[in-house]
C-alpha cells in the first residue's frame, strides 16, 4: 500500500508543456546571438515574473538595461555579450559596473547568482 501512496505523490510531467518551455529557451538563445529586437517581448512572454521582480527593485530601467539584465539571467559571459553586442568586453564590464548600482547589487556578490535568485 505504500508503493501506491508514493506513486500517486510523484508530479506528473506535461511533456507538451515541457517542450514548449524547451523551444521557448532555444528561440530566446537564438534571439540573444542575432541581437534581435525581439528578445525583450519573446522573453517578457516566456518569463513575465522576471520584470515583475525587477520592477519592485527598481521601476525606471530602460529596455536597453533589461535586455542586459536578460543576458545576466541567461548566464552568458562578458565575452559572450559582447560579441553578441559588438561591443569591447570592458564596455560590458562597465555595463555590468552600472547596472549593479542602480540596482544595489554589492560588488562581492556575484551579480550572475543573484540574477539566477531573482
Amino acid at each position: 500500500m505504500r508503493e501506491n501512496i508514493m506513486k500517486n505523490d510523484k508530479p506528473e510531467i506535461n511533456l507538451e508543456e515541457l517542450n514548449q518551455k524547451i523551444f521557448a529557451q532555444d528561440e530566446i538563445i537564438s534571439l540573444v546571438k542575432e541581437n534581435s529586437p525581439r528578445l525583450l517581448n519573446k522573453f517578457r512572454l516566456v518569463y513575465p515574473d522576471f520584470f515583475d521582480k525587477l520592477a519592485k527593485i527598481q521601476t525606471d530601467l530602460k529596455n536597453s538595461e533589461l535586455i542586459f539584465c536578460i543576458y545576466l539571467k541567461l548566464n552568458l559571459s562578458t565575452k559572450e555579450i559582447a560579441t553578441y553586442t559588438y561591443v569591447t568586453p570592458k564596455a560590458i564590464q562597465n555595463r555590468k559596473n552600472r547596472l549593479r548600482k542602480k540596482l544595489n547589487i554589492a560588488s562581492d556578490v556575484d551579480i550572475y547568482k543573484w540574477f539566477n535568485e531573482l
